[in-house]
């Protein structure tokens, strides 16, 4: 959530950074500023309402006392209005207030200033690219075809326990799946010192409204409903990504500036419903309703986050390194950013058999918007209450890793190589024939 003290004080400011998301967000600065106006005022006139009303019952007071009762009933009729009137004005001042919010969580996060206008993934910025592209001697086949011929997932009977977008992970696949995730958590959390969390994987609206998928998104998600009581639905969700519940974890607290920077990763399935996505509905693993994530969360003092990012981003790429894949880090601009970011790289994995880089991380640092939405603080040493920046990243995602993996290391004669760093989870250095 923007500042509201930032929207009055700068409001050509944030009218201008919001433009250059290009999505007339500027627009509704407009009425919410109006709104807001409403509220003050609303807020200022009851507050001089009270103080009449309590000087004028000092005042009936002091007339009892003198046993000027005529007088006294005087004063009350004359202040009698005062109580219906102050209570109709506290209903318009929360009206009001409601009415702001509102508007407010509608509003996206303001890009960092260095980040590059543009409207659309073509104006992203290649930051820096790792290793070269696999040098097959033979036509690569796409991951669907090495799924079926190595049977590792069974596209058909997941379609029909699933329907389109969902995964049936068979023999080696299943373990690939597992392993890869072991392998990641292991990583993150012996070498770059993350805490390992397991969260629940439903959330309540609170949360998806902290993180900024509610209420603009909220046409994407999964809502669940507890048995045949239809009052329940959408009163928990299942999550989209680990980040929405490892990120509110602290969420309306106040914490001591020492715990910061915090630093979180955690498995989950993410559920995306994604309506009218592209190619959900045909085969493969490019885009899935469902599929396996180890997110990587840090809260972090506002004046260090961006130093934070980039090692965040460093974490996530090497994974891809460890696994000899070859890949590119691209900043995102102004009109391709998520909701609540204020800058993003995403890191994008070559894929022989589909010809094309496909994204497995987006790192973000969303500053103090999350916090804001949240209510997290963070108590300074001089007794300051100030908002953390919240950060987040892939860290990485399958089924994207799982596709680049098994196209990038294909043989000749149909097997996946295992790269060496994989070997101790997954306990053998080929995928040659099915278990």
């Amino acid at each position: 959530m923007l500042d509201i003290r930032l929207i009055r004080e700068k409001t050509d400011f944030v009218r201008q950074r919001l433009a250059t998301r290009h999505g007339q967000d500027e627009e509704k600065i407009g009425p919410l500023l109006a709104m807001d106006e409403r509220r003050r005022k609303g807020l200022a006139e009851v507050e001089q309402q009270k103080a009449e009303r309590k000087r004028a019952s000092k005042e009936i007071g002091a007339l009892i006392a003198q046993k000027k009762a005529a007088e006294a009933e005087a004063k009350k009729a004359e202040t009698g209005n005062l109580g219906a009137r102050i209570a109709a004005l506290d209903k318009e001042v929360a009206e009001a207030g409601e009415q702001r919010d509102a508007l407010l969580l509608q509003l996206p996060n303001l890009p960092h200033e260095s980040v590059k206008i543009g409207q659309s993934a073509a104006d992203n910025v290649e930051v820096r690219t790792w290793g070269g592209k696999a040098l097959l001697e033979f036509k690569p086949k796409t991951h669907v075809e090495l799924c079926e011929s190595l049977r590792l997932v069974d596209f058909a009977r997941a379609a029909k326990i699933a329907g389109a977008g969902f995964l049936l992970y068979t023999g080696w696949g299943a373990r690939l799946e597992r392993a890869l995730i072991q392998f990641l958590l292991d990583l993150h959390v012996g070498e770059h010192g993350y805490t390992e969390i397991s969260p629940p994987f439903l959330v309540n609206r609170d949360c998806m409204v902290g993180v900024g998928q509610f209420p603009k998104f909220a046409d994407q998600y999964y809502a669940v409903q507890e048995g045949l009581d239809t009052s329940t639905l959408g009163k928990l969700f299942l999550i989209p990504t680990a980040e929405t519940p490892v990120a509110n974890i602290h969420r309306e607290e106040i914490l001591k500036e020492s715990q910061l920077p915090i630093y979180y990763c955690a498995y989950t399935p993410c559920f995306r419903g994604e309506a009218g996505a592209a190619g959900v509905g045909t085969r493969g693993m490019i885009r899935v309703h469902q599929f396996d994530k180890v997110e990587l969360i840090k809260i972090t003092r506002p004046e260090n986050s961006y130093e934070e990012l980039e090692k965040l981003v460093a974490n996530a790429e090497r994974v891809l390194q460890l696994l000899g894949l070859h890949y590119r880090v691209v900043q995102l601009c102004t009109g391709d950013m998520g909701f609540s970011s204020a800058l993003t790289y995403d890191i994008e994995v070559w894929a022989p058999g589909q010809g094309q880089y496909l994204e497995v991380s987006s790192c973000s640092n969303c500053e103090d918007f999350q916090a804001r939405r949240m209510n997290l603080r963070f108590k300074t040493e001089g007794g300051e209450n100030r908002f953390p920046h919240v950060l987040n990243g892939s860290g990485t995602a399958l089924a994207r890793l799982f596709v680049a993996l098994v196209e990038t290391h294909q043989q000749a004669d149909g097997s996946v190589s295992v790269p060496a760093a994989l070997r101790p989870w997954l306990k053998t250095d080929r995928i040659a024939a099915p278990l």
